[in-house]
């Protein structure tokens, strides 16, 4: 008797493990239904008739009204007067009267921590994503976008983040010191599948000349913070940076990771005007793309100037619930913070450095840092556009730099324009955004590779978004520990 409990015993902690373990696979690989492939029966073309047309063609007027654009495939093959083009029954045909077209945008600074974040970014009109920290699992997700296996943005990824040890180490970064450290991994990123390597702020100056050289024999692109070295005692405020930031300039980055930092390391955190000019003129002459990333800074603001409201706002239940587990120490902190004395003039600075940068003809690109802590994915775009809009870019610049600008500098290849030739990446906004900007935020129409959303699939791509999982996104920060 006393052997048959036990062997129940057994059975039922196996059969719960079993439970347990089906439950969880389940939980990582079942992913929101609105990612799967359309319908075999969608139309064979697309025509959007009668719109105001942003086609950001650098010969274009910034808006040209009663065209008509058709679409079969994933390919723009016709632009015309409206009315003007001869459809048949298999081409479904949009009334685009007193609605305008644009280039589908590209958020060009996230942070993917879950495939259901795919869906809020269609649902916002981002058809284009840059990652900026690469895990195991964003190279074969590229693929199965690429592949339409999954309706997702473009996605391109960097590898996992260099880094050495200091203040701004952290749990997802591959620690470097040493230049045979920084080579070794920078050719395990190249070969695992890595084309791009982004390197952080504490790296150390072996470590860092070593991973740009590395990455250059490889045929691989730079991007990411300019590396200030290993920060001892009195720095910044008392003694100069141990790499001055100069020595990030003609190292073929891509692009400069946020303004925040350009400003932190060039004028050790002195916001000096005149200064910040002279920086301007020097990343202009020397020909790096910025990516400003305003609305990164500006959260931890409104954070706390709202005492924490900001973090419930609608929609925030879409950002990652394994994020806000790790981030609650700092939500809390945040929202506790009294942000005048130091954290408003610098958001405030911040504007204007980025202003600076584009008066001085430094290219701009659009990037949010979502998939952090108080940064939904998507509607942070509109946030970040309204800021570069504050800052003194037009509204036509400001959308430029999140569609043509962007492809070009990432290469996003033949995205970006609307013309015969170019994918059809492609958003319908109920408004004008050159008069309205924050017109982009709810689209009634998004075209990601021909495939067509609006009504109900794009609505349901908004309730899609919210189908993050912590144990997903837990297992993909697993994958990533276990691959360094």
């Amino acid at each position: 008797m006393k052997y048959a409990r036990a062997k129940t015993f057994r059975m039922t902690i196996l059969l719960a493990l079993v439970a347990a373990g089906g439950w969880l696979w389940h939980e990582v690989s079942d992913l929101p239904a609105v990612l799967e492939p359309a319908p075999n029966d969608r139309p064979d073309g697309v025509l959007i008739d009668n719109v105001r047309l942003i086609s950001m063609r650098p010969d274009a007027p910034e808006a040209d009204p009663a065209r008509a654009v058709l679409v079969r495939g994933d390919r723009i093959v016709s632009v015309a007067a409206a009315g003007s083009l001869q459809t048949s029954d298999d081409v479904l045909v949009v009334n685009g009267r007193g609605r305008t077209l644009m280039p589908g945008l590209i958020d060009a600074h996230v942070h993917l921590n879950d495939e259901a974040e795919l869906a809020a970014y269609l649902a916002h009109g981002i058809t284009g994503l840059r990652n900026m920290s690469g895990y195991p699992f964003h190279l074969p997700l590229a693929e199965k976008i690429r592949s339409g296996s999954i309706i997702g943005p473009d996605l391109i990824t960097t590898g996992p983040i260099l880094n050495s040890h200091g203040p701004n180490e952290n749990l997802i970064q591959q620690i470097v010191t040493t230049a045979a450290e920084a080579r070794a991994a920078v050719q395990k990123q190249h070969g695992a599948g890595y084309r791009a390597i982004k390197v952080y702020s504490n790296l150390t100056r072996e470590a860092f000349n070593a991973a740009v050289q590395e990455a250059d024999r490889l045929g691989m692109s730079v991007t990411g913070h300019s590396p200030e070295g290993v920060r001892s005692p009195g720095i910044p405020y008392e003694k100069e940076f141990d790499i001055p930031w100069t020595q990030s300039l003609g190292r073929n980055f891509t692009t400069l990771e946020h303004v925040e930092t350009i400003v932190w390391h060039s004028l050790r955190d002195n916001l000096d005007e005149a200064a910040m000019r002279q920086v301007a003129a020097e990343i202009a002459a020397s020909g790096e793309t910025v990516t400003p990333t305003l609305i990164a800074h500006a959260r931890l603001v409104r954070i706390a100037e709202t005492k924490g409201a900001y973090l419930d706002r609608p929609g925030s239940d879409t950002i990652n619930p394994l994020v806000r587990f790790f981030e609650k120490g700092s939500e809390e902190y945040w929202s506790r913070l009294d942000p005048a004395a130091y954290e408003r003039p610098h958001a405030d600075f911040f504007v204007t450095a980025t202003g600076l940068l584009h008066e001085a003809g430094v290219p701009l690109i659009v990037g949010t840092d979502a998939g952090g802590f108080g940064l939904i994915p998507g509607a942070s775009m509109t946030r970040e556009l309204e800021l570069l809009v504050e800052a003194g870019l037009s509204a036509h610049e400001a959308l430029e730099a999140a569609t043509r600008v962007s492809a070009e500098a990432l290469g996003f290849s033949r995205t970006g324009v609307v013309a015969p030739g170019y994918r059809a990446n492609l958003v319908l906004l109920s408004d004008n955004p050159l008069e309205r900007i924050e017109s982009v935020e709810f689209p009634d129409g998004v075209m990601i590779a021909g495939d067509w959303l609006e009504g109900s699939r794009l609505q349901a791509m908004k309730e899609g978004a919210r189908e993050t999982s912590f144990f997903r996104s837990l297992w993909r920060v697993l994958q990533m520990k276990l691959h360094q």
